[in-house]
């Protein structure tokens, strides 16, 4: 028996010492080529599109793949990139995803890379800006390719790198993002079995990862409730139905459903009007008035329950003061889900990568993210990658989406590290 388990002890113990030798070869090829990935994300930064408008950033990254031998198409869900990397021998498909729009902000960081684009966005002029780090992740999937491409003879299965455009969602009346990749056949040719991705984070500091197990960020839905009244002049109210205060009355009834109606101990959730429009002038009350708002849920039964109670909140409230409510809720990204199975599997990469005390359990995040359609096809993990400068509180740190967003470049070198182990170790441990 002795003489049988030693060759495979033997076994597991040349291919931990080569995991190892992987993991040093590849923190000396990011060192290598940190300056490089800085330099394509200030440039992207100084440069950025708006959702499904990214023609010179997928015309960049396509250039650069096609310099490094990989199988390179274009124009997927309008601007995305697709490239793949067949190793030399077989084993699994693995997708690596990076997202590419920025977003209709007027930057405000004084740095010499800042941003002083503009364009036309829902009819208005507007500054653009990358506000959410997404020209940092596609610098860093650049760099992975750059080293994978080096490997090619020796990578135990075939990697496809994913240039994603509008993760920020479509323009109005647009298709785009993931889903849209995902309907024009990205998944396949060759059939990917299981994807990563990563997300900057302004607020946590650089050299550390953040992850969670099973729903790590929330369902985002869109809903649109129309009070419909009866117009009057501004002097006799009771002479209409002003659904300006019925409104005012959904807007608290809903708040009720959170704090009041749902589970909070199974998993929180978020009902937030963005939005709210009605009347023309101080002495007229009008005859219709709209609200438009945002629901973040991270638990599928709770997410058909609260939108069940959003119906019959506004259109009882409504009813109750003789006017109508019309309820439209327009299903947008899933909750992101890290398989729990692929999250224990590739948490040892992240351990040996970053340092096991830089590697932290998050709670969940109510904000949303499209690479939750990759991972209804199959199993993923996304994490999140420190961009904060070391000793900054997080609370002083700009939050995404605001014009003074910054992101300290010393992180990037890890989240190169981190997609090119996970790609590597995922390949080693499921190629046999």
């Amino acid at each position: 028996m002795q003489k049988k388990i030693f060759p495979l002890f033997a076994m597991l113990l040349i291919s931990g010492s080569l995991f190892a030798q992987n993991k040093v070869m590849v923190s000396k090829l990011a060192e290598k080529i940190e300056s490089k990935v800085i330099e394509w994300r200030r440039d992207f930064h100084e440069n950025p599109e708006l959702s499904n408008r990214e023609f010179k950033t997928a015309e960049k990254v396509a250039a650069h793949l096609k310099s490094l031998g990989i199988e390179v198409t274009t124009g997927i869900a309008h601007t995305g990139v697709k490239g793949v990397l067949r190793g030399g021998k077989p084993g699994p498909v693995v997708g690596l995803r990076a997202d590419m729009d920025g977003l209709p902000v007027r930057e405000r960081v004084d740095i010499p890379f800042a941003s002083k684009v503009t364009s036309t966005y829902l009819g208005a002029e507007v500054g653009v800006m990358h506000a959410c780090g997404h020209d940092t992740h596609v610098a860093i999937l650049m760099g992975v390719a750059e080293i994978m491409a080096g490997m090619k003879k020796d990578l135990e299965g075939t990697i496809v790198f994913i240039f994603q455009p509008a993760e920020e969602g479509a323009p109005p009346g647009e298709e785009g993002g993931a889903k849209l990749m995902i309907k024009e056949g990205l998944m396949d040719n060759p059939k990917i079995d299981v994807v990563f991705g990563l997300h900057i984070s302004s607020g946590l500091e650089v050299g550390k990862i953040r992850y969670k197990p099973g729903g790590a960020l929330a369902a985002s839905d869109r809903f649109v409730i129309k009070v419909k009244g009866k117009q009057t002049h501004g002097s006799r109210p009771w002479a209409g139905i002003d659904p300006i205060t019925v409104s005012a009355q959904i807007i608290m009834g809903l708040q009720t459903i959170v704090s009041r109606q749902s589970e909070l101990t199974n998993e929180a959730a978020v009902i937030s009007v963005g939005k709210i429009t009605g009347g023309v002038r101080n002495n007229i009350i009008p005859e219709e008035c709209e609200m438009i708002g945002t629901i973040r849920t991270l638990d599928t039964e709770m997410q058909k329950d609260i939108h069940e109670k959003i119906h019959r909140t506004a259109t009882n409230i409504a009813e109750a003061s003789g006017a109508t409510a019309d309820v439209e809720i327009n299903i947008g990204y899933p909750v992101t889900y890290n398989n729990p199975a692929l999250t224990a599997e590739m948490l040892p990469t992240l351990f040996e990568t970053a340092g096991e005390e830089n590697v932290l359990v998050s709670k969940a995040i109510t904000g949303a993210e499209d690479f939750s359609f990759y991972a209804q096809e199959v199993p993923g993990l996304f994490f999140f990658l420190g961009g904060m400068p070391k000793g900054m509180s997080p609370f002083d740190a700009a939050p995404h989406h605001t014009p003074d967003f910054y992101i300290d470049e010393s992180g990037l070198v890890l989240g190169v590290k981190s997609l090119t182990n996970l790609a590597l170790d995922y390949m080693n441990a499921n190629s046999k």
